[in-house]
């Protein structure tokens, strides 16, 4: 098994049609102890039903992911409780719903610092915060989520796009930061899936539509396949990629028209 006897952190699950759950299921099907952290008190008995099937995971509540006390107060606490850890997936990403249907020249200022806060920052934060604490173990992962909209516009994805490729950016800085400590930091950019996010982008279906198209598989993309990659890259199989952006979506980014 890839990752028996590692503790991940899987940041920002919510229910059993994230991305971040279908990491989960193939992370704990190769052998990791699961820790979450998730959105909002008011989840926690959702989240707790959810995570059930995975055994002796934890799951901690965190509000706000882009600020630096919150994010060091739970970081504190699962070390207190866990150790240190093996790796860490961040799957977490917000953007106005108004400037996602709206076209992108019209988005707002507040909206603008919104996504990109959430979005990108949230994630080098957490890279800060875990080595301020001493949180990670010697050749940790981190993994974060991006999309094919960082680098090519997509209707509908508007800031979002402008996010994730401040993400990207970000990876490959944090990459060259942590690569000093022998840790590596790497990006999947999965294809379109029908995930409760995906809701707030306009014709969305249509989008699925154009990739079983024209993808070179022709066909989309499973949270479970997602979740095999992020496997892979948490794994020591994977110790000589840091810096990437790992396409999973069925070879549709190499298309030219």
């Amino acid at each position: 098994m890839l990752l028996k006897d590692k503790k991940i952190l899987i940041m920002g699950i919510r229910n059993k049609w994230s991305i971040a759950y279908g990491i989960a299921k193939s992370a704990y099907e190769n052998g990791a102890k699961l820790i979450f952290t998730y959105w909002g008190e008011k989840n926690r008995e959702k989240i707790e039903e959810l995570i059930s099937e995975f055994q002796d995971s934890k799951a901690y509540v965190l509000s706000e992911a882009s600020e630096d006390e919150a994010v060091r107060e739970v970081f504190t606490k699962i070390k207190e409780e866990n150790g240190k850890i093996d790796g860490i997936v961040h799957s977490i990403a917000r953007a106005e719903t108004e400037d996602l249907n709206n076209d992108f020249i019209y988005t707002s200022k507040n909206g603008y610092a919104s996504a990109i806060d959430v979005s990108s920052y949230s994630f080098v934060l957490t890279a800060r915060i875990a080595r301020e604490i001493d949180f990670l173990n010697e050749n940790a992962s981190l993994v974060t989520l991006t999309y094919y909209g960082s680098e090519k516009v997509v209707t509908g994805y508007n800031v979002m796009g402008v996010a994730k490729a401040a993400l990207e950016s970000s990876v490959r800085y944090l990459a060259n930061d942590l690569g000093k400590e022998g840790k590596r930091v790497n990006a999947i950019s999965a294809g379109p899936i029908k995930t409760l996010s995906a809701k707030g982008i306009k014709d969305f279906s249509s989008i699925l539509n154009v990739v079983e198209e024209k993808a070179p598989l022709h066909r989309n993309v499973t949270i479970e396949q997602v979740g095999n990659v992020a496997a892979f890259l948490l794994s020591n199989m994977s110790d000589a990629i840091t810096g990437q952006i790992i396409y999973a979506d069925s070879g549709y980014n190499i298309m030219g028209v």
